[in-house]
């Protein structure tokens, strides 16, 4: 009897306490370096971009920098482990005019932290908040980029993924996003035309919310066909209520729409040199 209830206990344990699987790193990173451009979201082009991308102490740490000829200046930080699997540790926004701050947000995803804070009129508004983490789970940024790269295979078959995403409006909170493929597209993109699947990031807002609150879907594009690294991204600067803008693998002068391909082009490209 005792030995019963036990493993009845220990079943139930594996049942129900066990945590949400972390994703599987089956692209793993290593150094990077780049020149993305921002763009609004026709295509005009806003400032220039440095991405760079290196393996320290066992982590990868993702630094993107963009400078306008305003005197602004944006600069995301990121910081994660890629074993046993994906776990997104940190991740900071900030925003400069003139070298004064203008908005920053930061998240410490281990101590379960995020703060924001904002000037405006010459006055600092503050927030920080404890928030639920899930590890491998939950991303925010250039994370979400990561973890579609590592389950895009599974992506493309038509599964659709629940993560947890930590935003800002301005407050932090945690919310949860279903990310889904939502095609093969042909980008114009610094007098290139390149291929890239669409992934679109969906936050699932409780419909009462829904009614004081839009928050727009985020969409990231990968290049196709593997190995998929990143391609374009479109959504919010930082809060929901934010312009769309656009962020393009190269600055070029051209950036065009995204255009779906042929749906029989689609099928053969989007799984080919799938491992």
């Amino acid at each position: 009897m005792i030995r019963a209830a036990i493993a009845s206990l220990f079943f139930a344990a594996l049942l129900f306490g066990a945590p949400a699987l972390g994703i599987e790193v089956t692209q793993r990173q290593g150094v990077a370096h780049g020149y993305p451009g921002w763009m609004d979201i026709n295509g005009k082009k806003l400032a220039d971009g440095e991405f760079r991308q290196w393996l320290e102490n066992d982590r990868l740490h993702i630094v993107i920098t963009y400078k306008f000829p305003d005197r602004q200046f944006f600069e995301e930080k990121a910081l994660f482990r890629q074993e046993p699997e994906l776990i997104q540790e940190e991740w900071s926004w900030k925003e400069l005019k003139d070298g004064q701050l203008s908005r920053e947000s930061m998240i410490n995803f281990a101590a379960q932290t995020a703060s924001a804070q904002i000037r405006e009129n010459n006055k600092i508004k503050n927030w920080s908040e404890k928030i639920e983490v899930e590890p491998g789970r939950t991303f925010t940024g250039f994370g979400f980029t990561l973890a579609i790269g590592n389950l895009r295979k599974r992506l493309l078959n038509g599964e659709k993924i629940e993560l947890k995403a930590v935003g800002f409006a301005p407050k932090p909170q945690v919310v949860t996003v279903e990310i889904s493929h939502g095609g093969l597209d042909q980008i114009k993109m610094a007098g290139r035309l390149l291929r890239g699947d669409r992934f679109v990031v969906h936050p699932q807002i409780p419909a009462i919310a829904k009614l004081f609150v839009r928050v727009p879907d985020q969409k990231i594009w990968l290049t196709n066909p593997a190995p998929a690294g990143f391609l374009r991204w479109e959504g919010p600067i930082a809060l929901p209520s934010d312009p769309l803008v656009r962020v393009d693998l190269v600055s070029g002068a051209e950036s065009g729409s995204a255009e779906a391909v042929e749906t029989s082009d689609r099928n053969q490209d989007s799984l080919q040199n799938e491992p």
